[in-house]
């Protein structure tokens, strides 16, 4: 059942559909590289409050609780957040809500959305062509966090998409939206047919973003999932790490 005023998403059928599968995804594999980086980083300490927008099954979650953070995962998945809520860890808790609309207000230390849990995954089917709910996922990313409190999260790269199309993918260059066409397979090994759009970024627009929610950006690094480092933006990586800063002003 629907949560009450929680946006319908394209992706929830394929999350349903891939259920706990989704984490032998190969680029699932990478989470304690990924925390480990963040935490670095970031200077997260023990203690912090985080807010982790698109949490999927709750991997990032998990492993930034073990470290002793209390962590709050969101996604608009139902299928992911029983998923996530399985077996967490103390610190951990999780609620299913729309990206698009969150309603946190100066809450959290951090705030992250990784791997197009929620921001990229935006645009679609039903998206009208001037609307920008990345924007409006971002922007609520900053209404959470505390003056002085840091965003991390992860965009794909436009010119790795389009270096790298491939015979699947349709990149629209007037919205930035990649349209790929693929297969998702459940716990028994049945493929459905899946159609993706993922929103596709380069810093200068992450930077114009960020100037229109009101973040400060500290740091554009260029990443591969799995293997996060302070790498200078360029065009041979698949992600860029937006590192932002609220004011405290």
């Amino acid at each position: 059942m629907a949560d009450p005023d929680v946006g319908g998403h394209w992706f929830e059928a394929l999350a349903d559909h891939m259920g706990d599968v989704y984490l032998r995804y190969a680029f699932t594999k990478g989470t304690q590289q990924e925390v480990d980086s963040i935490v670095s980083l970031l200077d997260l300490e023990r203690g912090m409050r985080v807010l982790d927008v698109g949490c999927g099954p709750g991997r990032h979650a998990h492993a930034l609780a073990e470290r002793g953070m209390t962590v709050v995962g969101v996604d608009i998945s139902s299928s992911f957040i029983a998923t996530a809520k399985r077996d967490a860890p103390p610190g951990a808790t999780f609620l299913r809500a729309d990206a698009r609309t969150l309603t946190f207000e100066a809450e959290f230390d951090v705030c992250i959305s990784l791997c197009q849990g929620a921001f990229g995954l935006t645009g679609g089917p039903n998206a009208a062509p001037i609307d920008d709910p990345d924007l409006d996922v971002l922007a609520g990313m900053a209404r959470a966090l505390r003056p002085g409190g840091k965003l991390f999260l992860s965009a794909f790269s436009a010119y790795f998409q389009m270096r790298f199309l491939e015979d699947s993918d349709h990149f629209d260059a007037a919205s930035g939206v990649n349209h790929e066409h693929t297969g998702v397979h459940d716990a028994d090994g049945n493929i459905l047919a899946a159609e993706l759009w993922t929103t596709c970024y380069t810093p200068r627009e992450l930077r114009l973003m960020c100037t229109a929610v009101g973040l400060e950006v500290l740091d554009i690094w260029a990443a591969t999932p799995g293997r996060y480092a302070p790498n200078h933006p360029s065009i041979d990586q698949p992600e860029f790490l937006l590192h932002a800063r609220r004011p405290l002003n």
